[in-house]
């Protein structure tokens, strides 16, 4: 089925057409899909408990940066199954559990501002570019799912077209690494969404040369606002 995508601008969630994930229902339902229909890896990884009127991480630190949306063990890589059956299993353990995806497998994932993203987003769309899932987060992060590989092209290309990498807040995701995927919720600020959804249109990821471009151009711009 085709695939439209609207961009509605900066910080708004484009509206999309087509067969796609759902956006509600049980963690473990989204984590066997993910599965069952992308081919991905996922794993478990921490919870939100409530404590005195307050929700924390199940972690136990008190100060964690991502309070429910971060791995609970350091064997993560070795626990992540592409598998419904494992995830059912693993899931019954603490139905709770956050949704993350490890890079580096089926694929990398670009991570930049989300002020950026949106950016890119429109300029992708208006150079009819490939637009595989994006992922945008409560603390106004977006992941751009790419082919394996890209990250490690990332801060070559972006030399070719003539930033220093480290002057741009992009940073590439790869082997060692993971998102987190929707509907997976960070502490109070919110639950990771879908900027572009998982769809039968989608399921070709763009390479690092049709990705890294824009993104570069979009995250140069945003430092400049």
């Amino acid at each position: 089925m085709e695939e439209t995508i609207e961009v509605t601008g900066a910080g708004q969630i484009p509206h999309q057409r087509g067969d796609r994930l759902p956006d509600g229902g049980p963690l473990t339902e989204h984590a066997e899909r993910y599965a069952e229909e992308r081919h991905w890896d996922v794993f478990p990884g921490t919870w939100l408990e409530p404590t005195d009127g307050a929700v924390r991480c199940s972690c136990g630190d008190t100060g964690c940066a991502l309070p429910g949306a971060h791995p609970a063990r350091e064997d993560w890589a070795a626990q992540a199954t592409g598998s419904a059956q494992s995830v059912r299993r693993l899931w019954a353990k603490q139905p709770q559990s956050s949704i993350l995806l490890p890079t580096g497998r089926t694929f990398d994932a670009i991570d930049v501002p989300e002020t950026a993203g949106f950016l890119a987003l429109a300029r992708m769309e208006r150079m009819d570019l490939t637009l595989g899932p994006v992922t945008v987060t409560p603390d106004r992060r977006m992941q751009f799912l790419a082919l394996p590989g890209t990250a490690a092209q990332a801060p070559d290309l972006v030399r070719t077209l003539g930033w220093p990498p480290a002057t741009l807040d992009l940073r590439p995701l790869g082997e060692g690494e993971w998102i987190a995927a929707p509907p997976t919720r960070f502490g109070r600020s919110g639950a990771v969404q879908w900027a572009c959804h998982p769809t039968a249109a989608n399921r070709w990821l763009p390479d690092a040369d049709e990705l890294i471009s824009p993104l570069a151009y979009a995250c140069a711009r945003d430092r400049r606002i």
